[in-house]
């Protein structure tokens, strides 16, 4: 604008107003007192209408987007579906794709570029941008007795127990670590890949298992599920690869998973 345009709409806001917004003398012009506090509000004025123009700027780009999600089965089952319906509410022109994969595909998925963002037991390598979503505790599972105890379960009695463990390297690896770390034994008995045949079999009364309990769930009638002697968690994340910026559809997905 050139500085005639500027003083004449200036002028016309003083008038507008009906008072002085700029003193002006001979070394040029200088806010007065309630110029200053306009200037403030004006300053906010324009802040909002950024904000405004990104919102929907936002929203065009949302028009026929798509998000790609990959997760492990349980996150997939658990977390994942009720987030999904949330997102689809708000946004239903977003093409929304879910892909099921152990840690390692997930990580697989994002660095390829099969998946824009990923569920992920934490930490992960620093490949990935993460933010912890929720934390999931490791259970013991035995069949359910007729009079079951109300005692907290102890490495004693673990110890004379055999165990169906997790074929899965993340998860089994957590828990050998964690009786080792406490100097206890661990009888194994039988390795399986699916956690819900590890269920069944704890029913059957083949013997006990330790699972995360979403991945335990759901828990039938017949079995008991008890907390361990000394807890153990795993934090479940939500990742993005940190060298790529998150398409509005992504951003958008982030703010609705991350509200709990």
């Amino acid at each position: 604008m050139s500085q005639s345009a500027v003083s004449r709409a200036i002028a016309s806001l003083e008038n507008e107003l009906a008072v002085a917004l700029l003193i002006r003398g001979r070394l040029g012009a200088k806010l007065t007192p309630v110029g200053e506090r306009v200037v403030k509000h004006a300053n906010k004025i324009l802040d909002l209408r950024e904000s405004i123009e990104y919102e929907v700027n936002l929203e065009k780009s949302l028009y026929n987007g798509r998000l790609r999600i990959a997760s492990f089965r349980s996150a997939a089952t658990h977390l994942l579906p009720s987030k999904i319906a949330q997102f689809q509410r708000a946004y239903p022109r977003v093409e929304v794709s879910l892909d099921e994969f152990d840690p390692a595909g997930v990580e697989h998925a994002l660095r390829s570029g099969e998946a824009d963002l990923g569920l992920l037991p934490l930490p992960r390598s620093e490949d990935f941008t993460t933010w912890e979503i929720i934390r999931d505790e490791y259970v013991v599972l035995l069949p359910k007795a007729q009079n079951p105890s109300i005692q907290p379960i102890t490495w004693h009695e673990l110890s004379t127990r055999s165990f169906i463990l997790l074929n899965y390297a993340e998860c089994t690896t957590a828990v050998r670590e964690h009786w080792s770390r406490w100097q206890q034994p661990l009888n194994v008995a039988y390795n399986v890949k699916e956690d819900s045949t590890i269920v069944s079999m704890v029913a059957q009364g083949l013997g006990a298992a330790i699972l995360p309990r979403l991945a335990a769930m759901p828990i039938p009638d017949t079995v008991e599920s008890r907390s361990l002697p000394v807890p153990l968690e795993r934090v479940i994340g939500v990742a993005i690869l940190a060298n790529v910026a998150p398409s509005p559809a992504v951003t958008r997905f982030l703010e609705v998973i991350k509200d709990d």
